[in-house]
């Protein structure tokens, strides 16, 4: 199993076979979409909020961890949120089944347009602007979703070639 960031998060997550099968519905996929922007809200209106606050963190942490669980096995996995799961996870097992180059060169620079946002949204929550915030989680959501498409691509790519990828797909 390959390691960085994605793939120490996908381990504290205990992602067995069976937990990446039920994250691949879209359902999964689309309602963890959400999860940056509300926790930014969350932090952002913490004043307001009183000590609801860390309740709605501690929710939203909770449903981080609940989500790839909390839905079936999806009867078609051929939705592309459920292609981009299916991505995720032939990326994460890189190490055992290589993928090809350009992935490898180009996941790091997209990750990292990730982690471009963070400092508009450090920024917007120590100074209660809601602007740079905005801007932070929008640069983030942007590479998310560019990520996430990459991990479509990914996913085509390589399992029209591995058989053990081809089977996910119904």
């Amino acid at each position: 199993m390959a390691s960085g960031p994605l793939a120490r998060i996908a381990r504290l997550q205990g992602m067995d076979a069976e937990t990446w099968e039920r994250h691949a519905n879209p359902w999964s996929g689309w309602s963890r979409v959400p999860v940056l922007p509300l926790v930014c809200a969350a932090l952002y209106w913490r004043d307001g909020l009183g000590g609801w606050l860390y309740a709605l963190l501690a929710a939203l942490a909770l449903w981080t961890w609940i989500n790839p669980r909390a839905f079936p096995r999806p009867a078609s996995t051929r939705a592309w949120m459920s292609k981009a799961v299916m991505g995720e996870r032939v990326w994460l097992n890189r190490a055992v089944i290589p993928v090809p180059q350009h992935y490898t060169r180009a996941m790091p620079f997209i990750l990292g347009f990730t982690l471009a946002g963070l400092p508009f949204i450090a920024i917007g929550l120590w100074t209660e602007q809601a602007w740079p915030l905005v801007m932070g989680v929008t640069l983030s959501m942007v590479a998310k979703f560019w990520f996430l498409d990459r991990m479509v691509w990914l996913y085509d790519e390589m399992s029209a070639d591995h058989p053990i990828y081809a089977a996910w797909l119904r």
